[in-house]
This record gives structure tokens, sequence and C-alpha cells, in this order.
């Protein structure tokens, strides 16, 4: 496209067009692409997330130390791409100890492979900072290293693990290959999951205490695996903040709980525990409780006791795990007796697995607000792209009309009018994604005769059928009766799956579609002896602007929104699109619509 809008430009400044207009279009539609590219960008962002999410949730399937280490290292290495990763552990003696050494592959490294930057190691672990190196091999902090030279290590990445706020042991991972390898965007995603990791690895220690101590850990393990439970169900900032205070207060044997944000210079309450106390009122903790202001600053839990009133209230920062920035502030008070110091302990437990919750909570809704401005932005951009792709191909048409045109010149016209139109659908498509996104996706459902739809699909088709020389063969049941759907969107959906057939069938195949009556519906099968689609592709089927990596693929139009619209459209008409599907052998999508008899007696 990019190709046709120069070639479009060079025309325009030869003085036979209105060159001032048609470059500003191109400027737009440049500056379009531009916008998508930062779109697409985002939305790897969000698929990194979603799927760092979904690994961290495996942590918590065992309790076994060195499975637990294993499990944590091979998640680590495939998140970050990397050729090998190490999980050391701080011992009694303060020295690092090696726990789990893995390979790409998932197999355990031997002891001849040990070789890894100690200096990086050490300054992680003394520092508590994550080092990121894009060359070692070149970098003036450890090129002379032995281990550097001898391993012929290139990108390198240590983050800390860090509990309770102390540093027990380094996450350590390299590529001896690739240079470049890392950057700050993985040693943020890195240092979210070594947050996770510690929990994991420190519940995994919990579990090997000795008898006396096992059984009061063990009951601990079962509250903080409730919790644990509840707070990955939702990914609601205020039900995770709400969930947070009810564990602190049980755990904690506090009578009353509030929750507070910073905001400016004051942190104002957002949650307060129980709901029904009669000071859960917002109000400014840091007015009330002085010591609140100098807990946010130095980041440590505090606990003070006040005689007069014979009070006892606990301050706990809530820290940001990658920034280690403190966010919020739980404030536990009750009555009697101080705080003892297992409650202390176990407070912070809930608040260390919660601020992670709490931070997914946060970073969805940040993405879910992006999603939205994403989808808003597509519609409008879908809509004001319209009128300059009517003018430029009206142009096109007017200058093929001139009877003074070179044959070469009709060639490029003709390009420019058909790249037009492949943005026309695209834009079409974008339109329809972004209504589906934001639920403004309407249906007119009307009474529509098979035999209507039918010779509406065939005359969309018929014509590349033929020009790619496939045989176009149809199976339609005699006497259907008439179904109750959205005409425009039903034609849609058939004409999306057989030019799909169509397109990934090489030349001389055969195209069929079959229409029967199944129960009180009817239902619609595409037949194609295609190239097929393997098992992986089927999984990432429907994924919006996902298209196969083959080149018979890539050689055909497209642009992986097709089948996410029509999947799309099938469910809002009440179905759902069954695939059956072979490599080398072809593809069947079957789907239903409801009868017109069935809407009435539904209506009845």
């Amino acid at each position: 496209m990019r190709q046709n809008l120069h070639l479009l430009r060079a025309q325009v400044q030869t003085g036979r067009m209105e060159s001032a207009f048609l470059d500003k279009q191109l400027e737009k539609l440049i500056d379009l692409l531009t916008r998508m590219h930062f779109e697409h960008k985002q939305y790897r962002k969000h698929s990194r997330l979603e799927g760092l999410y979904n690994v961290i949730s495996l942590l918590g399937s065992t309790l076994d130390l060195q499975e637990v280490l294993d499990l944590v290292m091979d998640s680590i290495i495939k998140l970050t791409r990397a050729e090998r990763g190490f999980l050391m552990l701080r011992g009694d003696d303060g020295q690092l100890e090696v726990r789990a050494a893995r390979h790409f592959d998932q197999q355990t490294l031997t002891g001849d492979k040990f070789q890894f930057s100690r200096t990086v190691v050490y300054e992680v672990l003394d520092t508590g900072v994550p080092i990121i190196t894009t060359n070692a091999a070149e970098d003036p902090r450890y090129a002379d290293q032995a281990s550097v030279i001898g391993g012929s290590l290139r990108s390198i990445m240590a983050v800390p693990l860090r509990v309770r706020m102390r540093v027990i042991g380094v996450i350590y991972v390299d590529n001896s290959a690739i240079t470049g390898l890392f950057d700050e965007s993985e040693s943020e995603m890195l240092s979210t999951y070594a947050a996770q990791a510690a929990v994991a690895i420190d519940n995994a220690r919990l579990f090997s205490v000795t008898d006396q101590q096992l059984a009061a850990r063990v009951e601990e393990l079962k509250q903080l695996s409730g919790m644990d439970l509840r707070l990955n169900e939702t990914l609601e900032l205020d039900k995770a903040i709400t969930l947070t205070l009810e564990f602190a207060c049980r755990v904690a044997q506090a009578d009353i709980g509030h929750y507070g944000m910073i905001q400016g210079d004051h942190i104002t309450t957002i949650q307060n525990y129980p709901s029904g106390t009669e000071d859960t009122q917002p109000f400014l903790l840091d007015r009330l409780y002085p010591q609140a202001r100098e807990v946010v600053a130095y980041g440590e839990m505090q606990i003070i006791r006040d005689e007069v009133r014979a009070q006892s209230v606990m301050f706990v920062p809530i820290l940001r795990p990658r920034e280690k920035t403190v966010t919020g502030l739980l404030v536990l008070r009750r009555t009697g007796s101080v705080f003892s110091d297992e409650q202390r302990e176990m407070v912070g437990r809930v608040v260390l697995r919660a601020a992670i919750a709490i931070e997914n909570a946060q970073l969805y809704a940040a993405v879910q607000a992006a999603d939205r401005a994403k989808s808003e932005f597509v519609g409008v951009v879908a809509h004001d792209l319209k009128v300059p792709m009517t003018s430029i191909l009206g142009y096109a048409d007017l200058t093929l009309m001139d009877g003074n045109l070179q044959v070469e010149q009709e060639h490029y016209l003709e390009r420019i009018r058909d790249t037009v139109r492949r943005m026309e659908r695209l834009v079409s498509d974008l339109a329809d994604i972004s209504r589906i996104e934001n639920g403004q996706f309407f249906m007119e459902e009307t009474r529509v005769t098979v035999d209507d739809i039918i010779q509406a699909v065939r005359d969309n088709i018929i014509t590349e059928v033929r020009r790619r020389n496939h045989a176009y063969v149809e199976h339609i049941e005699p006497n259907l009766p008439d179904m109750w759907v959205d005409y425009y969107r039903l034609l849609q959906v058939l004409t999306n799956l057989l030019s799909n057939a169509y397109k990934y069938t090489p030349d001389g195949g055969a195209i069929t579609l079959s229409v029967r009556l199944r129960g009180d519906r009817i239902e619609f099968s595409v037949i194609d002896t295609g190239i097929g689609l393997s098992q992986e592709a089927l999984e990432k089927l429907g994924t919006k602007f996902w298209r196969s990596n083959d080149e018979f693929t890539r050689s055909q139009p497209g642009t992986g929104l097709g089948y996410a619209i029509t999947s799309s459209l099938v469910e809002q008409m009440g179905g759902v699109i069954e695939v059956d599907s072979e490599v080398g052998k072809g593809s069947k999508f079957t789907f239903t619509i409801e009868t017109y008899k069935g809407q009435v007696e539904l209506l009845a």
C-alpha cells in the first residue's frame, strides 16, 4: 500500500491532479500506518502481560521446593527467550547457592555448564537493583571477566528475589548467541515475576519446617491459599482492595480497618472494614494518625500503642512490587492487647500477596482503558477515512476516462483503484471490529428465504471462483423453511467463509456450500479442498490480525480480521462456528441459523 501511495504522489506531482489535496490525504494515510504500528506494540504488551499472569497462576500448583524452583526457571526462560537460567538463594552463611540451573529445553544444567557472571549476581544481591547488559563482551563493567570470556556471554539480565523487604536470592538469565535480547520492559516483567516467584519459594520453604512449626504454618498457608484463590478470581480493583482489607483484619483480629490511597499530599480512605461502623466514612488518615506520613515515607510497617484509649494501631504500607514505591496504606486498629509478632508477620504476608493482585488489577484496568481508547480511535479513523478514499477512487475513475492516457498510466491507475478498494474493505472490517468491541453492533432481524441468500452469495463469489478454476458445488436440501436473521450480516458471513475457501485452495480445487435443516435451525457448511489448518493454527484462528505464516497464505490478500468478525457475527446470531480441518486435505466450517418458525414459537 505504501508503494502505491508513493507512486500516486509521483503522479500528482506531474501536475495532472490537485496535488495539494491528494498529498494531504496521503499524509493522513501514512500517519494511520504509524498509529496502527503503535497500537500493535500496545497489543503485544497486553499479550505479554496476559501470558505473565497465566504463568504466575501456575506457581501455586505445588509446594515442593525443588519443583517450584524448576518451574520458576522454566517459565522465566520461556518468557524472556533466554538460553539458560539460574536461580540462586542466600544460605544461612550469606553465601549464594545455585538451587536451579535450567536450559531452554527444560533440562537441568550439569556442573560444567555453570559459567555465569558472579559479578552481576553479587551486585544484584548486594544492591537489590536489577541489572541488564545487552552485550557483556563489550560492556566495560564485565568484559574482562573470565566467565564472560569463557562462556562467550552476550545478553545478561539479573533481578533480586525479595520477600518481606529482604533479598533472599537472585534470578539470572543469559544468552551467548544474541546481543540486545533484553531491555527495560523485559526487566520490569522479570521483576514482577520474581516478586511472585519469591512468594512461591517462600511458601515452599515454609512447608519444609519442623513438626511444631509445620502445623502452624500449614494453617497459615491454607488461609493465604484461600486468599490467593479469591484474589486471582478477580481483576477488579475495588474487589481486590476489599478482599485485602478483610483478610488483613481477620488474621490480625482487628476491630476496625481502613485502606488509604495516596492522593497528592494526603492519604484518603477508599475502603473501610467493617462497613457498618460509624467511623468508616472517607477521611484523611494522615490527619487522624500523623504516623501514617512516616510509614509512607520509609515504606516500613509500624505498630503503635494508644494507652489512653487502650488501643493498638498497625500501619502497613502497600508497595508496588516492581518499583518498591508506596501506593497505599493499610491501617488496622483493635482494642485490648497489642498485635503479636505472628499477627504482624501474617499481615505482612497478606499484603505482599495482595500488592501483586492489586497491581494486576490496576494494569488490567489500564489495559481495558487503552483497549477502549483503541476501539474508539479505530472507529473514528475508519469513519474519517471513507471520504478521502471515495475522493481518491473518484479521481482515479475520472482520470481513466481520459482517452489520452498511456497503457502504463492506465495500469497504474487500476492498481490505485484496487488498492483503495482493499482499503475500503479494511476500513469496513475495522469499523465492524470497533462496533463489536464497544457493544454497538446491532442486528436487524427479518424473515429471509434460503434461496435469496444463496443467490446473493453466489453472485458475490462466482467470478473469483471461476477465475481460479475452482469447481463450485451447492447441496441445498429442498423445501427449507425461512430464517429469522439479519440478511446482510448472514450474507457477510457466508461471503467471508466462501472467499476464504477459494483463496486458501490452490487453483483447480473444489468449493462446496451445503445447506440443510437440523432441528429447528438451518445448518450452513462451507467445505474446501484447500491447504487446511494445523492444530496450532486452529487454536489461533479468530485472533484479530493473525494470519498463518506459510507462504501460500501470505500470498493471498487479507487483514486477519475477516474470520474474527465472522465468528462474532455468528455468535450474535445465536450460533457458533464449528471447524474441522486437516493440513493438505481441506477444511469445513459449519454454523446454524434460527428458522422463522422457531422465532414465532419463541415469541409466542
